[in-house]
């Protein structure tokens, strides 16, 4: 992908944020688990000189979309769990992130690029392409989608349309 293909899509992803509730500040960050990207209360911290890979800040906005809003206000303090996230919140935000990027119409390789999610996201890409979507009771249970069991149900559009993006 060129880099005006990138940038396009960063604004994208950045517009899409601030229209849900999740702030982005640009900060100089020195270390970081994900190059260029940090969580902060409510908000994802991003060193656009370091940033590497763009869609990994659908997967960062995702650990917050995906978190209770209670938890929200203290991610990225050392008043947040050391344990956070549990691993249904890792493949909620997974899922999640598959969603925005179905959501903003882009390629699903910008968010699983090769270079992240533990060498499996070839794994998760062809998983999601083929409807198996792991971590869907996790997305039902925290009130942000719908199966289509479910969807059915209650006259609604199932995942990857999302109820809401953020959890409460």
């Amino acid at each position: 992908m060129t880099v005006q293909n990138q940038s396009f899509e960063l604004k994208k992803i950045l517009g899409f944020l601030n229209e849900i509730g999740i702030d982005v500040f640009e900060k100089v960050l020195e270390t970081s688990f994900l190059p260029g990207l940090s969580l902060g209360p409510n908000c994802l911290y991003i060193d656009f000189e370091k940033l590497l890979y763009p869609g990994d800040i659908l997967h960062e906005a995702g650990h917050l979309a995906v978190t209770t809003s209670a938890e929200r206000k203290i991610a990225g303090t050392d008043k947040m769990a050391s344990d956070w996230p549990s691993q249904g919140e890792e493949i909620g935000a997974i899922l999640w992130s598959f969603a925005a990027a179905q959501h903003l119409e882009l390629p699903i390789e910008f968010v699983f690029h090769p270079n992240g999610y533990k060498n499996e996201s070839k794994w998760l890409i062809s998983n999601f392409t083929n409807e198996n979507y792991i971590g869907l009771p996790f997305l039902e249970w925290a009130g942000l989608a719908l199966g289509k069991e479910r969807a059915a149900k209650e006259d609604k559009e199932a995942f990857p349309k999302m109820l809401k993006w953020l959890r409460d």
